[in-house]
């Protein structure tokens, strides 16, 4: 994204990072104490500890962007390998791409034998750092902070020589001599809350799809994209890490593959896909069979449920609930699997008992469909006993239902 980072917060302090604190983090003397930091874990309980240390030390602001990247930096470590080497703002680091999802959407670039990228609204080089790896990028940012630190990532990686940063706002920009481009639209406002709509996106996904020129290109929208706003012409794939909806992509051109939606599953080093490739029309609703899937995420949001019932021998539970149920014990990366060990239509009163009679005093309440709050039904169970279960509260054919795992002592 290429808007502005708003102030951000940590225990209390307030930062705006600027190019000046950025110089002098690249400093010797800053990361000497960027070096001590890292193997500190910081908490509300030692931020103050810390920050008083460094302003003995230092000005107060530089003690400040110190203390602001060695915390940036501890969280970015579940997103890049090389955090310790990294910078970030804190709107950038959340926005920005993890090095895994970028790795693996890179090589579809270099499938496509693209050798000179557009990485246009390149924020930080989250993007960039997996691009980099196959072709020569221009990071397009004009945000001077960000491109500043964007050049630095990639460095961080090793791979500064094939990263040509590019200040400037990419909505007046000339087309680059390149052979495909990346996007990244700005998908929040100046005070940091989502845009829902492609049309609110900066710049918008039609004048996107007017400025392509017949260029192979990818967007990156929001996961949660209207899907009457997707459009006909492009594939769109959503990406899950470990079960988690991180991210979703269009593709045009040359990138995109014969199919109209993907949904992409990030586990470990493996890489797992489902397409709309010979979707069924219909799969048929029926009660509960033995086991219970619950679909991924990036299965859900692709609408590839049915897909997925197909490939399980599953049925679907409702016609429109994303569980399904099988008699088969099928291992699966797509989807979670219960136990069903009881089923029965949900009434509070008879939930309770069936409970106490069971001796459960702790519940995992999962749902789909149902309008209870977990934590409201929680306190209404007023559990006691020593077992413990999970409790699915869906439909079943139209109608409420309970499904009950009982978790294995």
């Amino acid at each position: 994204s290429h808007l502005p980072d708003p102030p951000s917060r940590h225990h209390g302090t307030s930062i705006t990072m600027r190019m000046n604190d950025l110089t002098f983090l690249q400093s010797a003397a800053a990361e000497r104490w960027l070096a001590e930091l890292a193997d500190s874990p910081i908490t509300k309980h030692t931020h103050l500890q810390l920050i008083s240390k460094l302003r003995r030390e230092m000005e107060p602001e530089r003690a400040q962007a110190v203390m602001e990247t060695a915390v940036l930096r501890q969280k970015a470590r579940k997103k890049f390998t090389h955090a310790a080497e990294m910078f970030f703002t804190r709107a950038a680091l959340e926005q920005s791409s993890s090095e895994r999802i970028a790795a693996y959407r890179a090589r579809r670039f270099a499938k496509a034998g693209i050798s000179r990228v557009a990485d246009l609204g390149c924020g930080i080089g989250g993007d960039a750092i997996g691009l980099t790896a196959h072709a020569h990028v221009i990071g397009v940012e004009k945000e001077p902070l960000r491109l500043a630190m964007a050049k630095a990532n990639v460095q961080a990686y090793g791979r500064g020589a094939m990263f040509e940063p590019l200040p400037a706002d990419f909505t007046t920009l000339s087309q680059p001599d390149v052979d495909g481009l990346f996007f990244d639209p700005a998908r929040r406002d100046e005070r940091g809350r989502r845009f829902f709509s492609v049309h609110a996106y900066r710049p918008s996904l039609r004048w996107i799809q007017g400025r392509m020129k017949g260029l192979p290109t990818a967007v990156k929208i929001s996961p949660g994209v209207k899907y009457e706003e997707l459009p006909a012409n492009a594939e769109v794939e959503f990406i899950s890490v470990h079960g988690e909806l991180k991210e979703a992509v269009l593709w045009y051109g040359e990138l995109q593959t014969a199919v109209a939606r993907r949904a992409t599953l990030l586990i470990g080093n493996n890489v797992h896909t489902m397409t709309t490739t010979d979707m069924p029309q219909h799969i048929a609703a029926a009660p509960p069979k033995r086991f219970l899937y619950e679909p991924d995420s990036a299965i859900i949001r692709a609408h590839l449920v049915k897909q997925l019932a197909k490939k399980l021998g599953a049925t679907k539970l409702d016609d429109e609930i994303a569980y399904l149920s099988s008699d088969e014990e099928i291992d699966t990366v797509f989807a979670r699997r219960f136990r069903i060990d009881a089923c029965f239509p949900f009434q509070l009163k008879r939930l309770r008992h069936y409970l106490r009679e069971q001796a459960v005093g702790r519940v995992t309440i999962k749902k789909r469909g149902s309008p209870l709050e977990p934590e409201e039904l929680r306190q209404r169970l007023r559990l006691r006993g020593k077992k413990a279960c999970t409790i699915f509260l869906t439909f079943v054919e139209g109608e409420t239902a309970v499904l009950i795992q009982h978790d294995d002592e």
